[in-house]
């Protein structure tokens, strides 16, 4: 099968969307599939406001469609709600070429964070963009209810994986972990307004927290929490190393559909603190974490939790079985039909 996969997050972003997507056009690919990622990188892009590492490509639709087009593709994905796919939509639909899109993140709270505007404006957006998709792929049940509740109704499950291979308990953790007053609570993601740390930094509990990733927020972030150990991005063995030398993993988003990172952590056999709300409450089970709106309370529950018990459900999850499930969300095209678009 030949797919096209239009996304407006890609390399050199680091985040979940964008691990996502690489990792499920290398495992399509491992399948036997043919995979055209179609990113910023390709065209002309500006810096995102107030948020300059992300690029914002700026393409007419018929520059994006004759790039689709030329690819012959079987199905056509939209991964988000930005203007490449924005554009890559106008073109489908001008064409009469059917598309399928992805939930990955609460938009609506997302930008209405950033732009201190009501969420509900930003869900007539939602609607409008994902109405005419054939699906909409989401990681969750809580999502698939939020959307259906919000008019969007043609969800359709796609779910996460983790690389088994790296994230495992046996990973050796950071020499900085050997000297660190324990318990260490780790965070690990992008460091932004949308990902709620104060909450995590703000806590009262004993031992060290300890901040995985790179943003926006990082360097006003240092300064407000100088007891916070703030190590950058770190990737494969070495982030693996930073979950299974920690004692418990907090998750602060209020934002986030899934939360890729959580079952990392659980793979590692790290426990999950979070609020319970979408994401967390799909993934993390009384076994192998606690969820409460009191983030201290959630944090020393999660501290009691067996970390055996967190390897064996965090190796449920893998990554063919996300790459199937995405697989069976797409929408055939017409053979012809992209011939006569192009």
């Amino acid at each position: 099968m030949r797919i096209a996969i239009v996304t407006d997050a890609w390399s050199p972003q680091v985040n979940g969307v964008v691990r996502t997507l690489q990792t499920i056009q290398h495992e399509l690919e491992t399948m036997g599939h043919v995979v055209s990622v179609h990113s910023p990188d390709q065209y002309g892009s500006l810096p995102c406001p107030t948020y300059p590492e992300i690029r914002l490509a700026m393409a007419r639709p018929t520059v994006v469609g004759r790039a689709i087009a030329a690819f012959r593709p079987d199905a056509v994905h939209l991964a988000t709600e930005g203007p490449l796919c924005l554009a890559a939509r106008r073109w489908c639909l001008r064409n009469g070429v059917p598309f399928t899109t992805a939930y990955h993140t609460h938009f609506p709270d997302y930008v209405a964070q950033r732009t201190g505007l009501p969420a509900s404006w930003f869900w007539r957006y939602i609607r409008w963009f994902h109405g005419p998709a054939q699906a909409v792929l989401v990681s969750t049940q809580s999502v698939r209810q939020q959307l259906r509740a919000h008019g969007v109704a043609q969800v359709r499950h796609w779910g996460r994986g983790v690389d088994l291979s790296a994230f495992t308990p046996d990973a050796p953790p950071p020499a900085l972990f050997a000297d660190l007053p324990r318990p260490i609570q780790l965070y690990v993601g992008r460091v932004a307004v949308e990902k709620n740390l104060e909450a995590f930094l703000s806590t009262d509990g004993p031992g060290t927290k300890v901040v995985v990733g790179d943003g926006p927020a990082r360097e006003a972030l240092e300064r407000a929490y100088p007891q916070a150990r703030f190590m950058g991005p770190l990737f494969g063995r070495e982030l693996a190393g930073a979950y299974a030398g920690a004692d418990v993993f907090v998750f602060p988003s209020r934002t986030d559909t899934f939360g890729l990172v959580m079952i990392e952590a659980l793979a590692c056999g790290t426990p999950v603190a979070a609020f319970p709300v979408t994401g967390p409450v799909d993934i993390v089970t009384e076994d192998v974490g606690a969820l409460s709106e009191r983030l201290d309370d959630a944090i020393d529950l999660a501290l009691t939790r067996d970390r055996a018990a967190c390897v064996d459900y965090g190796r449920r999850f893998t990554w063919d079985a996300s790459a199937r499930q995405f697989l069976a969300g797409l929408h055939p095209i017409e053979p012809d039909l992209v011939d006569q678009a192009a």
